[in-house]
């Protein structure tokens, strides 16, 4: 009889997860995870599932393999068109582009509509560039145009292009950090407007923090509208991601059509600072291998379906689909007549805003790495009520649960998106 050498691997795998979680000796989450989740928590044993509840926060659905969480209600905007006084005659132009993905699109959107609205200028609808030359696109290619202009309609001018007698040469450029403040822009942004008359304006990240401060702005409506209530996609690509999705849900069909949604990237895991060393360095990533052990811990079923972010298959993804077969990459899943246009090149801005989308979408999200990603996808949850976001970490003992990894976006509930939903 011949020897199946899937098996083997998957048995040493096996082997060492039990040694590994022996050996866990502390928590290291990627944002202040080490707090203690607020609340007692209440084991109650239903069917073959541990259900968890911590004040209201989760609820666990019965008769599935593994511990998979019910979506709460769909959060509701806080802030109103009757929040915003009328518009200003428009005083010249702002432009800018969308780059580096959706996670950083949402929050440049948001640093121009503040800037824009409050210097009463008119915003120019942005291109897309990518991070990789030749990758740039007409914002139509990705997002929705006409709902985009609605969406700001009443609160900022919006015009789909420059005036022919305004040269790009001749806008002044500008640039303001992640979440601007009012005094920055008096400080360091109106008076350039001023003087030159039209911008053209470039954010930057100081920190990828999203946890809502205490501080009260007269921005901050502004800011919730930009981030979370103007960009959606366009037909084509919803249609796309919604296809994927449904093909996910396929595959899973003995886990009621519930999958998982992991961001994981070979290219990021290779960097050499992805992974803390010493044993008082957080880890900022988590490995294929690490992935599939954290899963299992915390008792998802092997006949679990996984997608991941990462564009095409690599060998060092295999220890994980040898413990969960069913674990897919974009190349299983896209209809075949979409692969020429949206895979056309690895890492294109329609790749990651697909991530984007399915990883919002997915019943639970697993971050393996730190970043503004995990970040702005925990933001787009939490409006949808998808809370299911589980953040791997070293617990001491064998016997933790899945509340233990929530993220503490959720479990402390201290997202920026929570004080712009109710």
């Amino acid at each position: 009889m011949g020897i199946d050498l899937r098996q083997v691997v998957a048995g040493i795998l096996t082997l060492t997860m039990f040694v590994m979680l022996g050996q866990m000796i502390k928590r290291d989450h990627f944002d202040s995870l080490q707090d203690k989740l607020p609340g007692e928590a209440q084991d109650v044993q239903v069917g073959n599932a541990n259900v968890i509840e911590k004040d209201g926060l989760v609820k666990l659905s019965k008769g599935s393999k593994g511990p998979w969480m019910k979506d709460s209600q769909e959060l509701k905007p806080c802030w109103s068109r009757t929040t915003f006084d009328g518009i200003e005659q428009s005083r010249g132009y702002v432009t800018f582009s969308l780059t580096n993905g959706p996670e950083y699109h949402v929050s440049q959107m948001a640093d121009a509509v503040i800037v824009a609205r409050y210097l009463a200028a008119a915003l120019v609808l942005p291109d897309i560039r990518g991070s990789r030359p030749g990758d740039e696109r007409n914002f139509e290619d990705i997002y929705d145009v006409e709902k985009f202009m609605k969406s700001l309609d009443g609160v900022v001018k919006v015009v789909k292009q420059l005036p022919n007698e305004i040269s790009i040469r001749d806008l002044a450029a500008v640039k303001v950090p992640n979440r601007v403040t009012e005094d920055h822009i008096v400080e360091n942004v109106q008076p350039i407007f001023k003087s030159k008359g039209n911008i053209r304006l470039a954010t930057y990240f100081p920190t990828v923090n999203m946890r809502k401060t205490t501080q009260k702005s007269s921005v901050d409506s502004v800011s919730c509208l930009g981030m979370f209530g103007t960009l959606e996609l366009q037909p084509e690509v919803s249609e796309v991601v919604d296809s994927m999705i449904e093909r996910l849900r396929t595959l899973s069909r003995k886990s009621d059509g519930l999958f998982i949604a992991v961001d994981l990237r070979v290219d990021v895991l290779e960097n050499k600072n992805c992974h803390g060393s010493g044993t008082n360095v957080a880890k900022s990533c988590y490995n294929a291998q690490e992935i599939a052990l954290f899963l299992r811990k915390v008792g998802f079923d092997t006949d679990t379906t996984i997608y991941l972010t990462q564009s095409k298959w690599d060998n060092s993804l295999s220890v994980l689909k040898d413990i969960f077969p069913k674990t897919c990459t974009k190349e299983n899943i896209m209809p075949e007549e979409k692969k020429g246009k949206f895979l056309e090149f690895e890492g294109s801005e329609l790749e990651k805003v697909i991530d984007f989308y399915i990883c919002s979408k997915s019943d639970v999200f697993v971050p393996a790495l730190s970043g503004l990603f995990y970040a702005n996808v925990a933001g787009k949850r939490i409006a949808l009520g998808k809370p299911q976001i589980l953040v791997p970490a070293d617990i001491p003992g064998t016997s933790a649960t899945v509340t233990n990894y929530l993220s503490p976006y959720v479990a402390k509930k201290n997202h920026l998106a929570y004080s712009c939903f109710c």
